[in-house]
């Protein structure tokens, strides 16, 4: 297929684009970067230039294309309480318009669009049942969250036309590194361990003791389940999916950022905040019906890959 991939040359976007062109399609990479600007290398033939915010450049970009796989986003938790109007416009604003983008496409020439919408598990807010699986009913607890939802059903409701063929995915906490690429956003632990230990910051901050529980998913093994989703968006359907992979506390990642990397990455505690003591999704709906598992989701795979990520140890 001809697979129209926006937030392309972003970290999720690099490890999804590898394994799109080494699954067999043919990627258009979409970016919001103006003409001319130097991006990274990717297996990618065609790049459009393109920004969610401007409805006739979307409908540019997905002419001529069979599926588009929407990761960009505003994505950071925190921010989002900071600049709720921005993550407004871009995540709902902007999917709601790709999605139009489609309508338009689908008129012209009659072919319904596959459609992998990227969400998150901050869709599910702090369910009191763990782990979380896609019947918990959503109660997002920040603009993120709540933009995302917000994009999910539009995509859903566009699916209902007949217009699309949809498949969301609800990642977890998503880290690792793929050809290089890793998470440069220190506010998550994955890389702010990894840096703490490559002298590029000066400590972990823990609240409490260390041992809350989240879930992670190596990048790699999150790009194959969007192949997968490609594969199985069926006319006129949607579904829903969690994708998570191995259970960790801060605590864990800390020791296990220093048994990788045999460096010392010092913490200081902060005292506790009030948070779930775990977070897990599960993916039984995923390995049953899309045959997905992952592969690369071990702690000290995640750790080395993105230790190796880093230019400068």
């Amino acid at each position: 297929m001809r697979v129209l991939v926006t937030g392309a040359y972003g970290f999720v976007g690099n490890a999804v684009v590898r394994q799109l062109a080494e699954a067999g399609h043919d990627v258009v990479a979409m970016t919001h970067r103006p003409a001319g600007s130097p991006l990274p290398s990717a297996p990618v033939v065609n790049t459009v230039h393109a920004d969610l915010l401007q409805p006739k450049e979307l409908v540019a970009a997905v002419r001529d294309v069979n599926a588009v796989v929407h990761l960009a986003a505003l994505t950071r938790v925190r921010e989002s309480f900071e600049r709720p109007d921005d993550y407004e416009a871009v995540n709902r604003g902007g999917t709601e318009a790709l999605l139009n983008a489609c309508a338009t496409e689908h008129a012209r020439t009659g072919h319904a669009l596959r459609f992998v919408q990227a969400s998150t598990a901050a869709v599910y807010g702090v369910p009191d049942r763990q782990p979380i699986d896609e019947q918990t009913p959503p109660r997002p607890n920040s603009p993120y969250g709540t933009t995302k939802l917000a994009a999910e059903e539009a995509v859903i409701r566009k699916a209902t036309t007949g217009a699309l063929a949809a498949v969301v995915l609800r990642a977890f906490n998503i880290c690792g590194a793929v050809a290089g690429v890793g998470d440069s956003d220190l506010s998550r632990i994955v890389p702010k361990a990894i840096a703490v230990a490559a002298g590029q910051a000066s400590h972990v901050g823990i609240n409490g003791d260390g041992s809350v529980v989240r879930d992670f998913v190596h990048v790699d093994d999150l790009a194959r389940a969007y192949v997968l989703a490609l594969d199985a968006c069926e006319l006129g359907g949607h579904a829903v999916y969690n994708v998570g992979a191995t259970g960790a506390s801060v605590s864990n990642i800390v020791a296990a950022t220093e048994r990788v990397t045999g460096r010392s990455v010092p913490v200081i505690h902060h005292p506790p905040k009030q948070e779930p003591p775990t977070v897990l999704a599960d993916t039984a709906l995923i390995r049953r019906e899309l045959h997905w598992k992952p592969e690369r989701s071990s702690l000290d795979e995640i750790i080395a890959d993105a230790w190796s990520a880093l230019p400068i140890h």
